[in-house]
């Protein structure tokens, strides 16, 4: 099956995770960092999400799911112990649903995710290969360790710096586009964030 990949905003979106147990967890858990309004249905829950529960960062529904729970859910996650109420889960989802144990049955997968501050790196293998998937991720994330998060936090600050300091334009763009150089990422790779930030910052005064 072909996807169409994209990053959705979930902020205050109604969400709802049919399902308590631990891959349901992970699934509210993400619904949750995106910001979406999360809801979830099942007798029983993680102590996890019983966390989230205390928290305010969830409501529970302490019971089985019911026809018309879905009601105005823009995201829906069926991840019971059943395969028959997952099903009809996935038939009354008025949006998006993603069926844990069978997700052909759904209208949308989530991704294998690597997070370095505002970078996402996203792969997938349309359901080929869910090994293949994992060791890519894995490759990425050493590619790509945490220190690329303070680079990109760094980044951001300083193109607003060069846009106030730099007016001849074929300098600013020459100087932005200079902090995606592979130089820059072997730098950050291989010696450490203050390397690149002094590289970047004499580069940043040389133009002015």
């Amino acid at each position: 099956m072909k996807y169409y990949p994209a990053f959705l905003n979930l902020k205050d979106k109604k969400a709802v995770v049919a399902g308590g147990g631990k891959v349901a967890e992970r699934k509210a858990l993400s619904l949750v960092n995106a910001g979406a309004a999360v809801k979830v249905i099942s007798p029983d829950i993680t102590e996890n999400l019983r966390k989230l529960k205390k928290k305010g960062l969830i409501k529970h529904i302490k019971r089985n799911y019911r026809e018309g729970d879905l009601k105005d859910a823009f995201i829906v996650v069926a991840g019971t112990s059943s395969a028959e109420i997952n099903a009809k889960i996935a038939q009354e989802a008025p949006h998006l649903v993603n069926v844990i144990d069978l997700p052909s049955a759904g209208n949308y997968v989530v991704p294998s995710i690597v997070r370095r501050g505002p970078l996402a790196i996203a792969i997938s293998t349309e359901g080929v290969s869910p090994a293949v998937s994992k060791a890519v991720r894995k490759e990425i994330e050493r590619l790509y360790g945490r220190e690329f998060a303070l680079y990109l936090k760094f980044v951001g600050l300083i193109r607003k710096e060069a846009r106030e300091k730099i007016t001849n334009c074929k300098k600013r763009e020459k100087f932005l586009k200079s902090l995606a150089s592979e130089e820059l990422f072997t730098a950050v790779r291989n010696r450490g964030f203050s390397t690149a930030y002094k590289k970047i910052v004499s580069s940043l005064n040389d133009m002015q």
